[in-house]
């Protein structure tokens, strides 16, 4: 209770003058931002008080929450997985049917709690630059957790929107005007950020607990960051730092990975950040079908997903449900719909080991080293208890190999995070994939630039199509 009361009363000042508006927070710079960082940073407890405020704002910002309007909700409606059981709401209507309009509310909620939270990462990188208060070894330590929120964020945004303003500073006259930046740039401070953090931060996780960065934590958005970027030597390497660290191997029970703090979690997000009143993850509390009160449910998984699972595939049975009263399969990752008992025993994944499999087995496929590529994918065939393709058809070739992976990542990363809408824009597949799809454009893969964004700033161009 002790920590938590620092955290509330430190934290909330930070928070209150780093996100003095979530929605305007580009053209309201935060009052007495100068006295409050003299505060914040004289010593090491309130620093890391301020870092474990924004890794509590993670759970409360739109994107990362995992609520309605996150990556992982409209990814996954955009990503062909998600289905709104109901037409009534039409903005999340827009997402599923590829007609998304510039002034959707969800749209603007993805767009404006990312900035927010850039800003808060910003604000404490410069509260570190500027301060002389800290022991050298905790500064480092929260530059690198700070520039790797930063580098996550733009990951995000720079793959739902391609050409975004990148902000490295809280300077207000400088954030207003700011013109949308070319992807490569992004991508270059992305890395930047990211080889930082995996410098200063240490391989282990403070008090235990996955949901604090650590230096795998960085390692693992690198591999991913240079799969998107085709540069499979990288994206190897680093997938191979985390697949070989000792504290994370793939889980054989599939109804432990969600788990709080799982061997297989390299990243996670706790429901503490949202107060102490709920302990459940909103993943759970969306998807979950509730037996009883099904009449609630939002959102279930497309009619046709659970076709693409053998039978004898456990991904089938443990991690989708059915509810019989709507006639609706739903995605059963998380346990837990509704829940206020203590200790936590859920959290929101952010990152896992299975992906870093993955992400090597892709890679090992384009570097043409096929035999490894397959040894990878067989480990979350094998997991999942499907028979092994090394076995069964040893001699498929490139192009097949890398069509498993990619049926693979659909089954294994189902409604986290947005993959498979990301994946089939990465992939150049995206045309072919929605092709029936009466609304689909090729201009679609990018969502629009917030009308009210660029109303704020008329240097703001807008992405093509809309």
């Amino acid at each position: 209770m002790k920590r938590y009361h620092i955290k509330s009363v430190v934290s909330l000042v930070m928070i209150t003058a780093i996100c003095y508006s979530c929605e305007d927070f580009v053209a309201v710079d935060a009052p007495n931002n100068k006295m409050v960082r003299e505060v914040v940073f004289q010593n090491d407890a309130t620093a890391q008080s301020a870092m474990t405020g924004i890794y509590n704002q993670l759970f409360l910002s739109a994107f990362a929450n995992g609520q309605r309007n996150s990556v992982t909700i409209l990814g996954g409606l955009s990503g062909g997985l998600l289905h709104n059981i109901y037409d009534s709401n039409i903005e999340r209507l827009q997402f599923e049917q590829h007609d998304l309009q510039p002034d959707n509310s969800g749209n603007l909620n993805i767009w404006s709690s990312a900035y927010n939270m850039i800003y808060m990462a910003n604000s404490l990188l410069e509260g570190l630059e500027n301060s002389n208060g800290l022991t050298p070894e905790l500064s480092h330590r929260l530059q690198g957790e700070a520039s790797f929120i930063r580098a996550f964020t733009y990951f995000y945004l720079v793959n739902l929107y391609g050409e975004v303003p990148l902000l490295l500073s809280t300077d207000y006259n400088k954030n207003q005007v700011a013109e949308r930046t070319p992807m490569a740039d992004i991508y270059e401070q992305i890395i930047e950020d990211l080889t930082l953090a995996e410098e200063f931060l240490e391989t282990d996780y403070t008090e235990r607990e996955r949901t604090q960065v650590n230096s795998f934590v960085a390692s693992a958005l690198l591999a991913r960051v240079y799969l998107y970027l085709e540069d499979w030597q990288n994206a190897a390497h680093y997938s191979s730092k985390v697949i070989e660290a000792p504290i994370y191997s793939l889980l054989e029970d599939l109804d432990q990975v969600f788990l709080a703090n799982s061997n297989e979690a390299i990243w996670q997000i706790s429901p503490s950040g949202g107060g102490s009143f709920t302990s459940h993850t909103n993943e759970g509390n969306l998807l979950i079908i509730d037996p009883v009160f099904s009449f609630l449910a939002g959102l279930e998984l497309q009619e046709t997903f659970p076709n693409l699972f053998a039978e004898e595939d456990q991904r089938k049975t443990h991690w989708i449900g059915y509810n019989t009263d709507l006639e609706a399969f739903y995605s059963y990752k998380y346990k837990i719909r509704s829940s206020s008992e203590f200790p936590i025993e859920e959290y929101s994944m952010v990152m896992r080991l299975a992906e870093q499999y993955l992400i090597r087995s892709e890679a090992q496929a384009h570097l043409g080293n096929l035999s490894n590529a397959l040894e990878d994918l067989d480990q979350i065939r094998e997991r999942a208890g499907l028979p092994l393709l090394s076995q069964t058809t040893p001699n498929l070739d490139q192009a097949a190999i890398l069509q498993s992976i990619a049926e693979e990542r659909q089954r294994e990363l189902f409604t986290e995070w947005g993959h498979r809408w990301l994946d089939v824009k990465r992939t150049g597949t995206a045309n072919e994939v929605f092709a029936e799809n009466p609304f689909w454009e090729p201009t679609a893969i990018w969502y629009p630039i917030p009308s009210e964004e660029r109303m704020r700033n008329p240097n703001l161009s807008q992405n093509e199509g809309y």
